[in-house]
């Protein structure tokens, strides 16, 4: 997918001028065709250049960036979380209710593993790869960065609205009913692999 350069961000005062009204758009956007929801405490955002447009104009708006070096450098930083070619991409937030017993809110979370959550496409599996919840990293938190790769198969029968899809979550202390995924967030999904295999061509 292709990187987000400075020539695509706004002025800082035009962004706070109209950052109401982008926030909504935003909000509108993220519910509509980017969030999937697995059960009450977990979410899968997905990213894309939009929704990464919007957080690097909040961390300039937020941190007063304007000079060319850290903006670039914030840039950097936001593009390395697009999409790769034949990947998805998101953001897995697990809802915390109480931040004084945060470890009580994330222990059924503790054990994650790529094989808990899985993209179902047809009679198809995919398991996430965990980028940032790795037994090796010795912590987890609210949230995790995690990727899918659907095959040349899962992407034919994805693109097929007449195939059942869903995202599923089964961890022993958390196994939410699986809502099959809408045509809108299937469909940015699938423009999400059309972008990145284009734009890598």
């Amino acid at each position: 997918m292709r990187p987000l350069t400075p020539d695509d961000l706004l002025p800082l005062e035009e962004y706070a001028a109209r950052r109401r009204e982008l926030f909504a758009a935003h909000a509108r956007y993220l519910d509509r065709y980017r969030r999937v929801r697995l059960g009450p405490r977990l979410t899968l955002q997905f990213a894309n250049r939009q929704t990464l447009w919007f957080q690097v104009q909040e961390v300039l708006r937020v941190a007063r960036l304007a000079e060319p070096a850290p903006v670039q450098r914030e840039l950097d930083l936001y593009n390395r979380l697009l999409p790769g070619r034949g990947r998805l991409q998101a953001a897995l937030l697990i809802a915390v209710a109480d931040e004084a017993r945060l470890a009580e809110e994330l222990a059924p979370f503790r054990g994650l593993r790529g094989d808990h959550l899985r993209l179902h496409v047809g009679p198809a599996s995919y398991p996430a790869n965990l980028l940032t919840a790795r037994p090796e990293d010795r912590a987890v938190g609210a949230a995790h960065w995690v990727q899918f790769v659907p095959d040349a198969a899962g992407r034919r029968a994805l693109a097929d609205f007449r195939t059942p899809a869903h995202f599923a979550v089964t961890l022993p202390d958390y196994r939410p009913d699986a809502a099959p995924l809408g045509d809108e967030v299937r469909q940015s999904l699938l423009d999400d692999l059309d972008l990145s295999d284009r734009d890598a061509a």
